[in-house]
């Protein structure tokens, strides 16, 4: 970790800085950016080494724990910086075992969480579908009550983990069984659904720019024990948006580690290439852009750690987490891009370390939110305020 400076902010505290530099020791010795073309094998391994090493246990809340999301965000930015798909593993935890620790009755927290934050069971996220990714309200998946269990039927799909998770917390409509009932964003319900039970299967495994696991998700009549619901029904939607209020600013975090790694190897290669009898680094325009990437960098870390840390002091942080996404993804790509112009040709060749993040970093843009959905959220909040 070449720049330590921003731990000394007053957003952390000193529990918070030993805690990334005792990572940021322990990922160099375990991690490697690269991993080999079985990406579901490397993907379990990295779950289970992550559990081994006591760091998903700060991804899992639940029985009185609370969730620490400075730490959560300084895990993945630690890792990103080291391994995208060790971010990757870390966060996917978080993620798909947020509901339970958030909303989940304590016989589900006693029977998951542990195994999670131990990394023997591997936790996933079904919220988007073909029709409804930004756009909740038009899920189309449905749930229906009969008797002691409840029967879904539907499509998830973009679902990460998919195809190697244990479980899966799956987001349904239970229309106008009970609860809320009602269309739109009501009537939405959270449950826990185990892999290999009947009636659900994985449709189909979709290959992305930056590899990891990921699928479309198929219910067909698959009947899930009642309790397994998280929450009431008709909480889905609260429970799917206060998950994502956790790991949103998280995704922030995860841009900036990999905003800082493309600024340490656009640093090196500006001291150490040759170029009209100097280096890089002593034209003016390459010192401009490092400053722009440098400056750029803790702009958005400002935003990140300002988050983070309003959430753990108990505030509502949609506004805030939103800022935080928009600013340090669409930062992250600029840097990137930007280290990627400083190496030139070599900077396009497959596995070359700027080229990697450049592939890592797109989809980062995209899910939990797009940069257009995070514009709309803020200015939703702001007008919000206005009206007050």
């Amino acid at each position: 970790m070449a720049d330590r400076d921003y731990l000394d902010w007053p957003f952390l505290e000193s529990r918070h800085r030993a805690l990334a530099l005792e990572l940021d020791a322990w990922a160099g010795e375990h991690l490697q950016d690269a991993h080999g073309r079985d990406v579901d094998a490397a993907c379990r391994a990295l779950v289970k080494e992550l559990g081994a090493g006591g760091w998903l246990q700060h991804a899992v809340g639940g029985a009185g724990r609370q969730i620490d999301t400075r730490a959560i965000c300084l895990i993945r930015e630690t890792l990103a910086r080291h391994a995208g798909l060790a971010d990757f593993a870390f966060a996917m935890q978080g993620l798909g075992s947020g509901a339970i620790s958030l909303f989940g009755k304590a016989e589900q927290q006693e029977t998951w969480l542990p195994r999670v934050a131990g990394g023997q069971a591997i936790a996933a996220f079904a919220l988007s579908e073909p029709q409804a990714g930004s756009d909740v309200a038009a899920m189309q998946c449905a749930a229906r009550l009969e008797g002691d269990s409840y029967v879904l039927d539907g499509e998830k799909t973009w679902i990460s983990n998919g195809g190697i998770a244990d479980f899966y917390v799956v987001f349904a409509r239970t229309g106008d069984g009970g609860g809320e009932g009602g269309r739109g964003s009501r009537g939405i319900s959270a449950f826990i659904v185990e892999a290999g039970t009947p009636g659900f299967e994985i449709a189909e495994r979709i290959e992305v720019i930056a590899p990891h696991p990921l699928a479309r998700l198929r219910f067909m009549a698959c009947r899930v024990p009642l309790a397994n619901r998280i929450g009431e029904e008709g909480q889905g939607f609260k429970v799917a948006m206060a998950t994502l209020d956790v790991f949103r600013t998280s995704v922030a975090a995860a841009s900036l580690g990999f905003a800082r790694r493309a600024l340490d190897e656009a640093l090196k290669r500006a001291r150490e290439r040759a170029m009209f009898g100097k280096i890089l680094a002593d034209f003016q325009l390459t010192q401009a852009k490092l400053a722009q990437m440098a400056t750029g960098i803790d702009a958005a870390a400002l935003l990140t750690y300002r988050a983070a840390w309003l959430r753990d002091g108990g505030k509502r942080v949609t506004k805030e987490a939103a800022m935080a996404k928009l600013t340090a993804t669409e930062t992250a790509q600029q840097v990137i891009d930007a280290a990627v112009q400083l190496f030139g040709g070599q900077g396009v060749v497959s596995g070359e370390t700027v080229e990697t993040l450049y592939r890592e970093i797109r989809a980062l843009r995209i899910y939990e939110g797009a940069s257009e959905v995070q514009l709309l959220i803020i200015a939703r909040e702001l007008l919000a305020q206005e009206g007050n």
